[in-house]
């Protein structure tokens, strides 16, 4: 089994390939990032980022395994962002990879006192319905 520490990461908002914060904080930092899901849980609009919390869904993200001489690095420049934006960092058992086979992660989820938008009902923010025209992650 990984020890906690060197878990990977399953997100799912503007850390994922194409979206502004992956360049940003994970470009150079990663040795795999591969499409996966999260069941078990929901995804909710937030002011530009979305917050997932447990619930009867399934989120869209990609899980992100760290190079391991960024991993520390990584780890706490995440934990900084994520609980500032109001994100408490958490191991998940059940990540689906597309292959079905299923990945113990962290993943960053709404902490209980953050106001939630909207529910995105297709669990993807990047497919999730804008009824002001499109905006891009």
């Amino acid at each position: 089994m990984t020890a906690p520490s060197a878990l990977p990461f399953f997100v799912y908002g503007t850390l994922r390939p194409g979206a502004y914060n992956h360049d940003r904080l994970l470009l150079g930092r990663t040795i795999a990032e591969e499409e996966a899901r999260l069941p078990g849980a929901l995804l909710h609009d937030g002011p530009g980022y979305p917050y997932a919390v447990p619930g009867e869904g399934t989120v869209t993200g990609t899980l992100v395994t760290a190079a391991p001489e960024a991993y520390g690095e990584l780890l706490g420049a995440l934990d900084r962002m994520e609980g500032d934006a109001g994100y408490e960092r958490t191991a998940v058992e059940t990540v689906r990879l597309r292959d079905g086979e299923t990945v113990r992660a962290w993943t960053y989820v709404a902490s209980p006192e953050t106001e939630l938008g909207p529910l995105i009902p297709t669990g993807d923010w990047f497919r999730r319905p804008v009824p002001d025209g499109p905006r891009t992650p």
